[in-house]
């Protein structure tokens, strides 16, 4: 049996219209082929999303390799913007053109493909296990999370997990991940009393109160950054009070913040400083303030040590690069997983997803596939 060539699989993949949280094809396809691979394979839907775990091996071998990853994609956006047909797979001057052609149907292709012709090439003394989701760019509540709930419930356990996103901002190499910064949004509403411009004794306007908590909230330093991490940031995201008349002073207007924090805070630490904030805006302007936050993730880091050294080691034997471990970008799905058992991440550069005429070369494709072949190699050395 020949390799499975992982362009190819990219392509099939793309050309599934997997927009969350529509499977659109995409693990029915890597369901046949892995089980043709001799993957057991099972099927973890839950609500409206569909996943697809896949174990090779020994059912709770202590030496069980993990791959992670996503086939659904974000929106395509304006069809006319797109000089490429976004579910078309075009390749131009060694380059393919879709929706998910980064962000991260190749990154699932490449492992998958690594996979099989590892267990059918190598067999090892152990096991590997495939998790793959379609709800990772949507609430992401119904997709790796019902992996791994299913997974514990049925005593599957990875004993390392690799998430193949996009990590390298640059060139193929430059940056693995080794924990994620955690992200929270936080709504406020400010409610007052309506009334007229030019009589505003008579009104309770939520706009200067809203103003300065914003204020208050944007020039906060949370920190410094940490030893693994960058400082935390915080974004206003919009303010709101939906007011067309210039005579008229609004009952009530909103807001709302992200907040990227790092390892020197939690979710509630920041959410109690956020209701803390607009207990004393309510208190100074006599005005109704209400919160409400959701937490998206945590932080966390996975130290570095014998994974990371491994894949680092895999990716400049491939690269000729030394990846920078990093904890920068958004969430992934490694936020769930590092729950389950230690997590990094490591897949192609990530300039052009979920943008129009998203695109990959063809050489990274082939070349990911490599480091994770390596890296399969290398663990069950």
């Amino acid at each position: 049996m020949s390799p499975v060539d992982p362009v190819q699989l990219t392509a099939d993949l793309v050309r599934c219209p997997s927009v969350t949280p529509t499977e659109g094809g995409a693990l029915v396809l890597l369901e046949k082929l892995l089980s043709e691979a001799g993957f057991e394979c099972t099927r973890v839907d839950r609500g409206e999303t569909a996943n697809l775990f896949a174990r090779w091996g020994t059912k709770g071998h202590a030496k069980t390799f993990g791959f992670n990853g996503h086939t659904d994609v974000v929106p395509i956006g304006d069809a006319a913007a797109w000089k490429f047909d976004p579910f078309g797979a075009e390749v131009v001057d060694g380059t393919m053109y879709g929706r998910g052609t980064t962000d991260m149907k190749s990154g699932v292709a490449a492992f998958a493909a690594a996979a099989i012709d590892h267990v059918r090439d190598t067999p090892p003394d152990g096991a590997l296990i495939l998790a793959i989701t379609g709800d990772e760019e949507g609430p992401a509540l119904d997709g790796t999370i019902a992996l791994l709930e299913w997974m514990d419930a049925q005593n599957e356990q990875m004993s390392v997990c690799l998430v193949g996103e996009p990590t390298c901002p640059d060139e193929m190499g430059d940056m693995m991940k080794i924990g994620r910064r955690g992200s929270l949004t936080a709504w406020f509403t400010v409610t007052g009393k309506q009334g007229h411009a030019a009589y505003p004794h008579r009104a309770n306007n939520p706009l200067p109160a809203i103003a300065r908590l914003v204020d208050r909230i944007a020039s906060h330093e949370l920190d410094q950054g940490s030893d693994h991490f960058d400082p935390s940031t915080i974004a206003v995201v919009t303010i709101d009070t939906g007011n067309p008349a210039t005579n008229v002073i609004p009952a009530a207007a909103t807001a709302a913040v992200n907040i990227r924090f790092n390892d020197l805070h939690s979710g509630e630490t920041v959410s109690d400083w956020l209701r803390a904030e607009a207990a004393e805006i309510s208190k100074a302007f006599d005005i109704d303030v209400s919160v409400d936050i959701k937490i998206s993730g945590e932080s966390f880091i996975t130290p570095p040590g014998a994974l990371s050294d491994m894949v680092a080691a895999a990716v400049q034997a491939e690269t000729n690069r030394v990846p920078t471990l990093s904890t920068s970008g958004g969430t992934s799905d490694a936020r769930f997983v590092k729950d389950h058992c230690p997590v990094v991440e490591f897949g192609l550069v990530g300039k052009s997803m979920h943008q129009v005429d998203e695109h990959v070369e063809i050489a990274h494709i082939h070349q990911l596939k490599t480091i994770y072949a390596r890296i399969l190699r290398d663990y069950f050395a």
